[in-house]
């Protein structure tokens, strides 16, 4: 993404997620201190809660489960002019929307108070896996 020093990033690249209200800062380089943000604590958390409200209204059409549960979303990083980058995956390379969902996550997380703008990259690395899905997809998949 761009320099760290001016923002804020909920890193969802690993095998668990964080829970929404508690964004995963990047952690300082060693003789750096850590980048203060122009966003006031409470307001982005605030912000963060609503992002990951707005995920949850993204649906797969292919499965009865939100991309946020699924595990598609990598890493959202809110920039302190308030503008948004979502890196994010699909299940599949040749996902049939592969074309409109990146769209269609753009347009629930621009809906958030405090989000100026958003930006949403797909990635394929790494490659998304049924291990990167939170228990309630499981549950609501039957993959327990």
């Amino acid at each position: 993404m761009t320099d760290n020093s001016e923002r804020d990033v909920i890193d969802l690249s690993g095998s668990k997620m964080p829970a929404p209200a508690e964004p995963v800062t990047e952690a300082p380089e060693a003789g750096e201190t850590a980048p203060v943000s122009a966003i006031p604590e409470a307001e982005l958390a605030r912000i963060t809660d609503d992002i990951v409200t707005q995920l949850k209204t993204v649906f797969d059409p292919e499965i009865p489960v939100d991309i946020y549960e699924l595990g598609l979303i990598y890493k959202v990083d809110l920039e302190d002019d308030r503008s948004l980058k979502v890196e994010m995956t699909l299940t599949a390379p040749g996902c049939p929307v592969a074309g409109e969902m990146p769209v269609w996550v753009k347009d629930a997380v621009e809906q958030v108070d405090g989000v100026e703008k958003a930006v949403v990259e797909l990635t394929f690395e790494p490659p998304w896996t049924p291990e990167r899905m939170s228990d309630e997809a499981r549950l609501a998949l039957n993959m327990f």
